[in-house]
């Protein structure tokens, strides 16, 4: 449609642009200081309306100073019940808030915790709001060593129950940023009895760094959360710097030592970059953002906020609460902080819901399992049960609603995303529960994979397992690492859920051509629930010393619709050596979602991912299956089976739909009538040749079968007409004609690069097209073999190899190379080779593995006589194996003296096809030699059948004890047969004239 804009590509944008506004809910990290024993002042600041039946009391809280020893103050409000007294104490929680969050955030938590009996105690993190100091994202020495100090204040609080001197009874609630600090102090501070995390990480260094790759050092940089990340620390930053008075602006960052800034926020490139995020972290984060990899030293740092690292010292019971849309902290850090919190012997829940840090998360049903969990944990003698060790839901708490592990299920949308419980709105979710934690690889279940087209539209390249060997295959890491796959925006989520009806209609901005390896599995024969981080072993080969890749599992339909939950993907760094191929274990992102019976499970290994920082230089990466397996994190049996209607059908959106297709339609039927008052260009359409091998008893020596084969390109001119001709095996052909004859073009066809206009090729009786298996029988050399030039001849020869996916063995490298004849060479860098080593190369290449068709073109260049002479019995050797060799060239004398027969083409045409000794002798001058003393008999002869020749047939002289005889009319055959009929015997005939002859006359007749 004239004028029509592409509706998919503007709300990606919008998407995008929406993104930047978008404050971060979640964080981490290090560094070191000390803390003192605190003691509460009332605060000025102002509080919100109280609610009836609660205390509010603004405290300032002491807090250990920053690295320079300037002093901190926590921003505090207490939240108590009127009836909390010393005679009547009440348990106590702690509230901390998200990232970039403030004690704000908390109010309505705690008045609702003091309205049902417990002393609420909400306070902004180091960093934040009026806190003072600087963000060190949740390190030990700092908003960890608060926290305690926190603790620390309600031990000294009469109104707070107490567990014995200096230990109150405590809990602590937040989510992400608020969450990990819980954890953290959790597994330092045994006063904490009772824990309610939401959406946080395991480890900081693995979520902002993450490598799914195991075994590998290094991760890829989330470098589009930590953006975001710092984006809500500079905004506020640069906002407080330009409403400051020039005495403020001077202050240094870390002055502070009661309420503000936290210490004036100094306006100079730390500030804007960074805001008040610590000086040390500033740094690992810019070199992060410049160089795209994370420096050791910031890695370290994080690392230091490792709630899995503490956590088995905790004695507290642990509600771990995981978001299924989250690209930020996936799945998995639920079930490895559940892993090391349950070595403690403490009770562990864990609950998988919708939605997440990219949008959904229900805030308010969060602070309600976290009530939960406490009225349970913190009540008069739960402190006692807590440390029994039994799960949550057992025993004397069989009351508790609050499963061991519970999970929302997302209800699958009629257009593959993620329904209602992916945190994208919607309808309720299917909720399921077990009584215990299921580890993260779920139910292990092994399933074959075999490579796929990418887009699906091709169909699949094997079936199950038996070519699941074929990989890898060759994928582009671009230039500057743009452009980029989108799968999941941050703050925003899944992409393809973001556009709607796109990925139902075909449109993925997850797979872009040339940049990812796919490969599937056998529809399922029973339905599946994924349940946990399914895992695949690569073989990754790269032309650097590294690869970074995005690994991720899709659930495709029937339809060929695919849905990738919660756009989530695994980035993993592999150190390689180039040309070498490495096999690394990889973790995929855990998920849960059902997949239906008959949908197929697809693996995608893509070279970027726009939230990812990626290399920059052009890349080529070789991705396959190391044995072939999937294994499929599956849910127990227990919950596999969905307690109610699982499908979401998003009514407005079928509406929609409806009336795109109708609309579709309708173009459909106007394009169709257009179509049948316009005549197919050339007269040619496909299809107007159906010849296959089935059935043809004719072909069963029949290697490469070219039938009617036509090619006319869109400005009408016409490359190929008509071409027919037939190769067997054991036969070396040449494909001889001018420049422009159609010789290329039909390689390109029989290739699978180009579609035929008209007519068919069949190679070994299949028919051939782009992608067709058979292609993976022909060998060829076509217009150069593309090496890349900073790897050895042999490491290009292996990097080609292990694309096809066949097993190295099979490749017959030593027999190839010796082919090639390149001796030590072949450890060089091609960059160096001559034309004739590159040319040798080449050819080698075309023979690894011994294909039954080897295709040449001008396999000669480059080379000198010796090389040419020994390369004429190469390819007769190679053809006498029973395999077939067609080559294109120019020499006309070289293909004389190597080739059995020979396709003379010009303007597009076959002009003669046939055996080589045919084409020569079918005119012009031969050499009959006869026996001793037998030659003027044979002239003799030879005049008398002559005579009678009309054509011009004629005895031309005696030379070499032969007859020289130009045939005319009675043939060659004819005058032998004559000879031999009047008793001269005959030793030889020689053609006199040479294929070039032929060549020249056939080519220049109108």
């Amino acid at each position: 449609m004239r004028g029509a804009r592409p509706w998919r590509p503007r709300l990606v944008a919008a998407a995008a642009a929406a993104l930047v506004g978008l404050g971060a809910l979640g964080a981490a990290g290090p560094a070191a200081a000390s803390s003192t024993s605190p003691s509460a002042s009332p605060s000025s600041t102002p509080t919100d309306t109280p609610v009836e039946g609660v205390r509010e009391e603004p405290l300032t809280v002491p807090v250990g100073p920053e690295p320079g020893g300037a002093q901190v103050t926590i921003d505090a409000t207490l939240y108590e019940p009127d009836a909390a007294s010393q005679a009547s104490p009440s348990p106590a929680v702690l509230l901390a808030h998200g990232f970039g969050g403030s004690k704000a955030d908390l109010a309505a938590q705690g008045r609702s915790l003091a309205q049902a009996g417990y002393v609420a105690l909400a306070y902004t993190a180091r960093g934040f709001g009026a806190s003072g100091g600087n963000v060190h994202l949740d390190d030990p020495d700092y908003e960890v060593a608060d926290a305690r100090a926190l603790v620390d204040l309600l031990a000294q609080r009469p109104e707070v129950q107490q567990d014995g001197p200096g230990d109150p009874r405590v809990g602590v609630a937040g989510a992400s940023y608020g969450g990990a600090v819980g954890l953290l102090l959790a597994g330092t501070d045994p006063r904490v009895d009772a824990v309610a995390s939401g959406i946080t990480w395991s480890d900081l260094s693995s979520a902002l760094d993450p490598q799914a790759a195991q075994g590998q050092s290094g991760g890829v940089f989330k470098a589009g959360w930590a953006s975001q990340l710092l984006t809500s620390l500079t905004g506020s930053a640069l906002d407080s710097a330009r409403s400051a008075t020039s005495a403020t602006a001077t202050a240094t960052a870390s002055g502070t030592s009661g309420g503000g800034t936290g210490g004036g926020a100094q306006l100079g490139v730390s500030t804007a970059a960074c805001g008040r995020l610590a000086p040390d972290l500033c740094r690992g984060y810019l070199q992060a953002a410049e160089t795209g990899v994370v420096p050791d030293s910031l890695r370290a740092q994080l690392a230091r906020s490792a709630p899995a690292a503490v956590l088995p010292d905790s004695r507290a019971a642990v509600l771990l609460v995981q978001g299924e849309g989250d690209s930020l902290f996936g799945l998995g850090d639920s079930l490895t902080n559940a892993e090391a919190a349950q070595r403690s012997g403490a009770p562990v829940s864990v609950a998988w819901v919708g939605g997440g840090h990219d949008g959904g998360f229900d805030g308010a049903a969060f602070d309600d399992r976290a009530r939960t969990w406490f009225d349970e944990h913190l009540r008069a003698g739960a402190s006692a049960g807590a440390q029994t060790g039994e799960p949550a839901g057992s025993g004397e708490s069989a009351g508790d609603p609050t499963a061991a592990f519970s999970v929302a299920v997302p209800r699958q949308s009629l257009f593959g995303g993620r329904g209602g419980g992916g945190g994208g709105g919607g309808s309720t979710p299917d909720e399921r529960t077990l009584d215990a934690v299921p580890p993260l690889a779920g139910t292990a279940q092994q399933m074959a994979l075999s490579p796929a087209a990418p887009s699906g539209q091709q169909g699949r390249q094997g079936q199950g397992g038996q070519q699941a060997q074929q990989g890898p295959q060759l994928v582009l890491s671009p230039a500057g690492g743009r452009p980029a796959a989108m799968t999941a925006l941050p703050g925003l989520g899944d992409v393809a859920s973001l556009v709607g009806l796109a990925a139902g209609g075909g449109f993925s901005t997850a797979v872009l051509p040339g940049q990812a390896a796919v490969f599937e599995t056998e529809p399922l024969e029973q339905p599946l629930t994924l349940l946990g981080a399914s895992s695949v072993r690569l073989s990754v080969t790269s032309n650097t010393d590294d690869a970074v890749l995005f690994a991720s599992l899709s659930d495709v339909s029937p339809d060929g619709s695919t849905a990738l939950p919660s756009g989530l993907v695994a980035p993993l760094r592999v150190t390689t050596t180039p040309g070498q191929p490495t096999t690394v274990d990889v973790s995929l992102p855990a998920v849960v979602r059902d997949v239906a019976a008959g949908h197929r499970l697809r693996l995608v290994v893509a070279t970027t991912d726009s939230a990812y920082a990626v290399p920059t230089d052009p890349r080529v990466y070789g991705v396959g299956l190391a044995d072939g397996q999937l294994a499929v994190a599956a849910a127990p049996a227990a919950i596999s089976e969905p307690t109610g209607d699982s499908v979401d059908v998003p009514w407005a959106h079928v509406l929609a739909l409806a009336g795109v297709v109708l609309a579709a339609l309708a173009l459909a039927l106007v394009d169709a009538a257009r179509r049948r008052r316009r005549p197919a260009a050339g007269g040619a359409h496909d299809g107007a040749l159906e010849t296959t091998g089935a059935g043809r008893g004719d072909l069963d020596d029949v290697v490469l079968e070219v039938s009617g084969l036509e090619k006319v390109y869109g400005d009408g001119f016409r490359a190929v007409d008509g071409v027919s001709f037939t190769v067997r095996r054991g036969q070396v052909v040449g494909l001889l004609g001018p420049n422009g004859a159609g010789k290329t073009t039909t390689l390109r066809m029989l290739m699978g690069l180009l579609r035929p206009s008209a007519g068919s090729l069949e190679v070994l009786g299949q028919r051939v097209k782009p992608g067709s298996p058979v292609l993976a029988r022909v060998g060829a050399l076509v217009e150069g073999p593309g090496f890349l030039p900073h790897l050895s001849g042999l490491a290009n020869l292996r990097l080609f190899w292990a694309s096809t996916g066949r097993p190295a063995a099979d490749a017959r490298f030593e027999e190839a190379l010796e082919v090639a004849g390149l001796g030590d060479a072949v450890h060089r860098r091609v960059r160096g080779y001559s034309q004739g080593m590159r040319q040798r190369l080449g050819i080698a290449q075309a023979m690894l593995g011994f294909p039954d068709l080897l295709v040449l073109d001008e396999p000669t260049n480059g080379l000198d006589p010796p090389q040419i002479t020994a390369m004429r019995q190469v390819l007769r050797d190679y053809a006498a194996t029973g395999r077939t060799v067609l080559v294109s060239s120019h020499l006309l004398s070289e293909v004389e003296a190597t080739c059995s027969h020979a396709v003379v083409m010009a303007r597009g045409r076959v002009l003669a096809a046939g055996s080589v000794a045919e084409l020569v002798a079918g005119s012009g001058e031969v050499l009959v030699s006869v026996g001793e003393g037998q030659v003027d008999r044979a002239v003799e002869v030879l005049r008398e059948v002559l005579g009678r020749d009309d054509d011009g047939g004629r005895v031309l002289g005696v030379r070499d004890g032969g007859v020289l005889v130009a045939p005319g009319a009675s043939g060659t055959g004819g005058l032998v047969a004559a000879l031999v009929a009047s008793g001269v015997q005959v030793d030889l005939v020689v053609p006199q004239r040479h294929l070039e002859e032929v060549f020249l006359e056939l080519v220049a007749a109108p």
